[in-house]
C-alpha cells in the first residue's frame, strides 16, 4: 500500500489563475507548471504536507500532450478534467489526498470524498 500523500493539481485552474499570458501558449503554461512542481515531490507543502508526496498534475484540452517527468506525473483527462480529478480521489481511498484547485464545484466534490483542499497560490509556478 502506497503510504505517501498524493497531491493532485488541476492544471487548467491553476494555470488560469495567475493571467500572465498563459492562454497565448496552454501547453507551455503547464509544462512550466509541472516543471515548478517537481521540487514538492522531495520537499512536501509545509507545514500541512510533509513529504515525500505523490504529484500529479492534470491536464486537459490544448495541454492534453505534456509529458511527465521525473517527480511529477501527469495524468490527461480524456473528458473533464474535474471528473477525472475525482476518479483520482476516488480511486485512494486509504490514502491522505489533497486537491489544489480554485474550483468551487470541485473543492465540494473532492471534499465530500475526504480529500484536503488547497488553493493555487499554494503550490509554486
Amino acid at each position: 500500500m502506497e503510504t505517501r500523500p498524493l497531491l493532485i493539481v488541476d492544471g487548467a485552474n491553476v494555470v488560469g489563475s495567475r493571467p500572465d499570458g498563459w492562454w497565448r501558449d496552454r501547453a507551455g503554461a503547464a509544462a512550466r507548471l509541472r516543471d515548478a512542481l517537481v521540487p514538492v515531490a522531495e520537499a512536501g507543502l509545509p507545514p500541512e504536507l510533509p513529504a515525500p508526496v505523490e504529484v500529479v498534475l492534470v491536464v486537459e484540452g490544448a495541454a492534453r500532450d505534456v509529458p511527465a517527468v521525473p517527480g511529477c506525473a501527469v495524468v490527461s483527462a480524456p473528458g473533464s478534467g474535474d471528473d477525472t480529478i475525482v476518479a483520482l480521489v476516488a480511486a485512494a481511498p486509504d490514502r491522505r489526498r489533497a486537491v489544489v484547485t480554485a474550483d468551487r464545484e470541485l473543492r465540494s466534490r473532492v471534499g465530500a470524498l475526504g480529500a484536503e483542499v488547497y488553493g493555487p497560490r499554494r503550490v509554486p509556478r
